[in-house]
């Protein structure tokens, strides 16, 4: 394994995003001095030419690849071919500049949402393409995979070490609170603290949400409250009641950010890839599979998320489910205990980080 030096330059694609930012702190609260990262603008990952002339210059000794095309169900189900060509696009351009350009050590950053729709539960890394994907996130999972086989593919024929980590659902500071593009659990937050505005006729706090954050139809200053109200009902937001997508019995398992930053950092300073092939040969089977899932172990139904959620902002009025809507995926938890044989374990509990990200979100 390729030991870093505290002051090896290490490069994190997607320092901005909800996980990237949140590595990118771990990584200089370690004492690490030469993190780096390259906004959108300074950087188009989905420019080949572009990526390469950076990897010429910087020449890093690391790359976490945290950059993603990411949403919610609604974005998956609407945008189906972006989330497949803008992923590959980038995952193409920044794992294959880094073979080319000598870099011994990668971190992948994928999803649970590469397993199979009915996986046996928890699931394990060895349920990886054992039968169907759930077909409302397929192009974005079948891009993960693609991902993670690639870095499996590269280790093999060319000796790297580049490790694959599969996280679960993930909440945190610098979410995306997006009322049509965003997660479950930030998207909760956010549609239960506009209801409770409009409940509490807090006009005032409203505009200012809504001009921090802009929603579509929504111009936070000369719509009139009846035109407010009215998009903000189209997407289930009223003063009396939330209405939310799909039935609620789903169950999900939740991570805050930083301890998955946390655990990405554990695995890129702590495991290497031969470590984890050699897992699979002692088992007596082919190389493969050598990715680790980043979870709790730990489960919620989605209606029980809600409850909570509407505890925690203070909504008084009711929610409603509707059932006409896609549930997704039943249940997908991730089993651990490869993760847990390596020596790391999660911190923050659920009921804790959504106070936490609720408090964020108020402060940001």
């Amino acid at each position: 394994m390729t030991m870093l030096a505290k002051d090896a330059k290490i490069y994190v694609a997607g320092h901005r995003g909800l996980v990237g930012s949140a590595i990118m702190a771990n990584l200089q609260r370690r004492g690490f001095t030469n993190v780096i990262g390259r906004t959108h603008a300074e950087l188009d990952l989905l420019d080949a030419e572009a990526v390469e002339r950076f990897f010429e210059e910087e020449k890093p000794d690391a790359v976490v690849l945290a950059a993603a095309h990411v949403g919610g169900i609604m974005a998956n189900s609407t945008y189906r071919a972006d989330f497949i060509l803008e992923n590959l696009g980038i995952q193409q351009n920044v794992i294959g500049a880094s073979l080319r350009h000598g870099v011994k050590r990668l971190l992948f950053l994928g999803s649970t949402c590469i397993y199979p729709r009915e996986a046996p539960q928890p699931i394990k890394e060895e349920a990886l393409l054992t039968s169907p994907l759930e077909y409302t996130n397929e192009p974005y999972a079948i891009a993960k995979i693609a991902g993670m086989k690639m870095c499996e593919a590269i280790n093999l024929q060319h000796g790297t070490d580049y490790v694959a980590v599969m996280p679960t659902n993930l909440y945190g500071p610098n979410d995306n609170f997006h009322l049509d593009n965003s997660h479950v659990l930030p998207a909760m937050i956010r549609k239960m603290h506009l209801a409770r505005m409009l409940r509490e006729g807090r006009e005032d706090d409203l505009r200012a949400d809504l001009r921090k954050r802009p929603v579509a139809g929504i111009d936070a200053d000369s719509s009139s409250m009846d035109e407010i109200k009215a998009e903000l009902g189209r997407r289930g937001i009223s003063s009396d009641t939330l209405s939310l997508w799909g039935s609620g019995r789903p169950l999900r398992e939740f991570l805050w950010s930083e301890d998955m930053a946390d655990a990405s950092v554990h695995v890129l300073l702590n495991v290497s890839f031969q470590e984890l092939a050699d897992e699979c040969r002692a088992k007596g089977r082919p190389v493969r599979n050598c990715h680790i899932n980043v979870g709790t172990g730990l489960e919620t139904t989605i209606a029980d998320l809600a409850e909570e959620i509407r505890k925690t902002v203070g909504f008084e009025g009711t929610v409603e489910w509707d059932s006409t809507k896609p549930d997704g995926t039943m249940r997908k938890l991730c089993d651990v205990t490869r993760l847990h044989k390596l020596g790391w374990r999660h911190t923050v509990e659920l009921p804790d980080g959504i106070r936490r990200l609720y408090e964020w979100y108020l402060e940001n």
